[in-house]
């Protein structure tokens, strides 16, 4: 079977073109080939599929062989493969997920993609539908002048989606109280907010909140301290995954909580371990766009029974 390695931002992923391939057992897959030591080594796996509803289909699984609805970076790499190896020749691509059907601009330089841009979609507040468990039980939203965050449109979207929200709702994890903001960008995440998130110790505190009773799907999260109002810096702790370099999806949705608790811009730069992402909650559309790179690494073969 043929494979490609690829990352955006060091969040890297084992790329197969479903296209021209089989893979029988993808969780099975997925685990061995994201073995650091005794496999290829990878956040996970990621299959390239056509789809009768949009350009392709990116089917994607974690390092522990768990379905995952959306990564964002791996839709950069996803865009990238499919019009470097000829699958495509658009620069303005549609890619059917669990998370809903993205849509993304490619850049291309020397007849090779280079950046991407990603139509995210609107974020989902819901808390039933990200899921958490909300705190403060079945009331529905009450919006006040403690709602409006300085942002017009941000309060009218929360008075549109009439819903129960986790927005800076406090969280009890190993005896720690904590406050977490709650948006789902086709994946779950919990934004947290810290003064220090390099000193933090994410290998104990991550697989806390990822299987905090809170979380019935588990969660991502987000541990993010605000550098000003148009800059933000991220550690990520990844659902089936652990702590990766970079992650999409949460750095859109740190985005996405910083600016609904009043500490950002609608345009951030959010500085990951592995490189900047800029994102931007358009105010006119309600969208989220996403910017960043995709790299290929290396080719290779997987022979049956390796």
């Amino acid at each position: 079977m043929k494979f490609t390695k690829m990352q955006g931002l060091g969040n890297d992923y084992v790329y197969v073109n479903c296209l021209k391939e089989q893979v029988e057992n993808p969780p099975e897959m997925a685990r061995r080939v994201s073995d650091r030591h005794f496999g290829i080594g990878s956040d996970g796996l990621i299959l390239i599929r056509p789809s009768d509803s949009a350009d392709f289909e990116m089917e994607m699984y974690n390092a522990d062989g768990s379905r995952s609805e959306m990564c964002g970076n791996g839709i950069r790499c996803v865009a990238k493969y499919v019009y470097d190896y000829g699958l495509t020749d658009k620069t303005s691509i549609s890619v059917e997920t669990l998370g809903g059907i993205k849509y993304l601009d490619l850049t291309v330089e020397d007849g090779k993609v280079s950046m991407v841009k990603v139509d995210m979609g609107k974020p989902e507040l819901r808390a039933e539908a990200i899921p958490i468990v909300c705190e403060r039980g079945t009331e529905e939203c009450v919006v006040d002048e403690d709602s409006l965050l300085g942002d017009e449109a941000v309060s009218e979207y929360m008075v549109e989606t009439n819903c129960k929200k986790v927005i800076d709702e406090p969280i009890v994890v190993d005896g720690m109280e904590y406050q977490i903001t709650g948006v789902s960008m086709g994946n779950p995440h919990a934004v947290v907010f810290l003064e220090d998130v390099k000193g933090m110790d994410i290998e104990k505190l991550g697989p806390r909140f990822e299987n905090h009773e809170r979380f019935p799907k588990r969660i991502n999260t987000e541990f993010v301290r605000v550098i000003d109002r148009e800059t933000i810096e991220m550690r990520v702790w990844e659902r089936g995954s652990g702590e990766t370099l970079a992650c999409g999806t949460g750095a859109c949705a740190a985005a996405v909580a910083s600016i609904l608790n009043g500490l950002a811009e609608r345009k951030v730069t959010v500085k990951l371990l592995g490189g900047d992402l800029l994102v931007e909650w358009e105010e006119e559309t309600g969208n989220v766009y996403m910017t960043g790179p995709a790299v290929t690494v290396f080719e290779g073969v997987i022979e049956e029974g390796a």
